[in-house]
This record gives C-alpha cells, structure tokens and sequence, in this order.
C-alpha cells in the first residue's frame, strides 16, 4: 500500500506555489512574495508554514547557511498527480475514465491542447495495443 502525505492546508499551499513559481527562498524572500501578492503574514507565520511543509515533506530546506533556504521537494504535477489518484479513489473506484471524462467535457481546449490531448491518446492507444 501507497502511505500517502498528510493534506496540505490552503495557506501551506500558498507558501508552496511561491516556491514553485520562484524557486528556492529563504523565510524573509518567501515573505516579500507573499506580501507582494497581498498576504501580511508576519516572518514567524511563512516561518511556521514552511517548516509545517517540510515535515510533511513537500518542501526541504537546505540549512547549512546562516538563513535556512526553502525549496519544493515536490512538483506542482506530483502533488495534482497524488490529489487526482486521491480523487479517483474517493468517487471512482480507482478507475481514471470517468474523472478524466468530467474534466475534459464542457471545456474549451486551444488546438495545441487537442493537439496534446491527442499525443497522448496515441500514445496510450500505441502502448495498450503492444500488449
């Protein structure tokens, strides 16, 4: 069996999206993001939040330095990949089609997303046939 990690919360998903969107930081440059981006959370706050994540083991933090400095230790596509295998545990017994229906039914892709979506049909289609 898969031991999954413990949810990450909506702010420790905000503290998270800056690593990922600006790479590793140190408490107080993770902060400024924050604040840049309308948070006034306090050093000690980001602080608590980023430690929160490593021991969850989405973030690591590199402390041989004088500031502790913070990086993902998972990827945007690794934590939707776990959330989406979660999802389809919970509502569809383990079987992807029908998440993966609902998702792509009603919304509008550009022709380079059908051209990928297709890529990847192909593909799957190309594997499941060797088989």
């Amino acid at each position: 069996m898969v031991s999954r990690r413990l949810a990450v919360s909506d702010t420790e998903l905000e503290v998270l999206k800056v690593l990922w969107e600006q790479g590793p930081g140190t408490v107080r440059e993770v902060g400024a993001v924050l604040r840049r981006q309308g948070r006034s959370w306090a050093y000690n706050t980001v602080l608590t939040l980023l430690q929160r994540l490593e021991a969850k083991g989405y973030v690591a933090a590199d402390k041989s330095g004088l500031a502790h400095v913070f990086r993902p230790a998972v990827s945007r596509d690794e934590l939707l990949r776990e959330h989406l295998r979660e999802l389809t545990d919970q509502l569809c017994e383990g079987t992807p089609a029908p998440l993966v229906l609902a998702l792509v039914e009603g919304h509008r892709f550009t022709s380079e997303e059908i051209a990928q979506l297709r890529e990847l049909l192909d593909r799957l289609e190309g594997k499941s046939r060797k088989k």
